[in-house]
């Protein structure tokens, strides 16, 4: 339980920092009816999802085949998650009601899976997270935790979908502003907790 928990605190703070996916389901959640803003929210959750688990159980169970680039990612890795972290504090992003959604489902669909795989910043920040995370975990706590971060998807998009669509009004960028605030802080810790594995690992 308590990697799942973990798995769903870094889930949240990885996924709700406002891009290009949020942005997206944002501006669907504004403007469109519930049953295409909740089928949005499914298809953008499948995609994040699913990226996360290549990077977990894809390249970092290749990873921990060899020691030294377990210490080299991880060094790597905690170096650019607090990176991120930092980038999160010092963002102002704002609301863009500019994005057309108002598309159809197959649209939808190409649109999630370019924002996501073809997206080289996604695929860096999850290879380093997650695929990290995964060579300080034996077997059944991984499993736990990317169950966690699987679930942090689902409840954020479908979340912040339904909130969205009933207060829509109250959405500012000052809650923006407090989102990245709260995810940079979030992300930060976690960074330090992989340094920390990787003198751990190194002093071993």
């Amino acid at each position: 339980m308590t990697e799942y928990l973990s798995g769903l605190l870094v889930g949240l703070a990885y996924v709700a920092p406002i891009g290009l996916q949020n942005l997206f389901v944002i501006n669907t959640a504004l403007t469109q009816k519930k049953s295409r803003v909740y089928l949005t929210a499914l298809i953008v959750s499948f995609f994040d999802i699913s990226l996360a688990l290549i990077c977990f159980f894809g390249i970092g169970t290749l990873i921990i085949q060899w020691k030294i680039v377990q210490m080299a990612l991880l060094l790597v890795g905690s170096i650019v998650v607090v990176w991120i972290g930092i980038g999160l504090l010092r963002a102002h992003d704002t609301m863009d009601t500019s994005t057309k959604v108002d598309v159809p489902i197959l649209k939808v669909i190409t649109t999630a899976c370019v924002v996501t795989w073809f997206n080289p910043q996604a695929i860096i920040d999850g290879t380093m997270l997650f695929g990290t995370t995964r060579t300080t975990l034996p077997l059944e706590d991984a499993t736990h935790f990317i169950m966690g971060s699987s679930s942090a998807s689902l409840i954020w998009f479908f979340g912040i979908s339904t909130i969205l669509s009933i207060f829509n009004a109250k959405f500012t960028d000052k809650v923006l502003r407090v989102i990245n605030v709260v995810c940079g802080v979030v992300i930060i810790f976690y960074g330090v907790k992989l340094f920390i594995n990787f003198i751990q690992l190194v002093m071993a």
